[in-house]
């Protein structure tokens, strides 16, 4: 053969990615680019990382091949999220709940002491239970309901008379709730459940 073969894809409709990267041991990284809709893997690469130029390159070989993306759902990297702005800066992408869910349980106590904190840890518990629409709306409604009841508590001050500095006295369950918050904005009903990383192994 004189030259590489021109790969193409033949699906007309688009496709919603999960996007993850799996790490074992010997500092080896899977980053996988799974269609939630279709089962299909569209691309992987073996790697030490989630580097930007990488996963750049990643999502123009995937256009290039002229599958359309409706959609990612990914954990939020940093590197990730800048090469999805660069490549294709127009597709909704969402947080994954379960790395949501595993991200505030780390940040809040296992023995809450206040209410307001084991209210929310108690919802984020429920979060990997969302499989639909309707309860998407009501998971909803029962955050900005427990928002309201512990507005101020969120907003609770800690004064220092050494540096004259205040700071939030709820640092971690304010900086859970902005996450969640994040994620309520940018809930589209278009936008399809995605619970866990196995999804991306089916």
């Amino acid at each position: 053969m004189g030259k590489d073969p021109n790969l193409s894809y033949s699906q007309n409709k688009d496709v919603y990615l999960l996007i993850d990267g799996i790490y074992f041991s010997n500092e080896i990284c899977l980053v996988v680019y799974r269609d939630n809709v279709f089962k299909q893997t569209q691309l992987y690469r073996i790697t030490n990382g989630e580097h930007y130029q990488e996963l750049k390159e990643d999502l123009e070989n995937i256009l290039n091949l002229g599958i359309k993306i409706g959609g990612i759902t990914c954990d939020g990297d940093k590197s990730l999220l800048k090469a999805i702005r660069k490549v294709c800066p127009k597709v909704p992408v969402q947080r994954s709940l379960v790395h949501i869910q595993r991200m505030c349980k780390i940040q809040l106590s296992a023995y809450p002491k206040s209410e307001a904190c084991f209210e929310l840890r108690e919802m984020i518990s429920k979060l990997h239970f969302i499989d639909s629409e309707v309860k998407k709306q009501y998971w909803i409604k029962e955050f900005l309901d427990w928002s309201e009841k512990h507005q101020g508590f969120l907003n609770e001050k800690s004064y220092s008379e050494e540096t004259g500095r205040y700071w939030y006295t709820h640092k971690m369950v304010r900086r859970c709730f902005s996450v969640i918050k994040k994620l309520c904005l940018i809930c589209s009903p278009s936008f399809k459940i995605i619970k866990s990383r196995k999804q991306l192994m089916k």
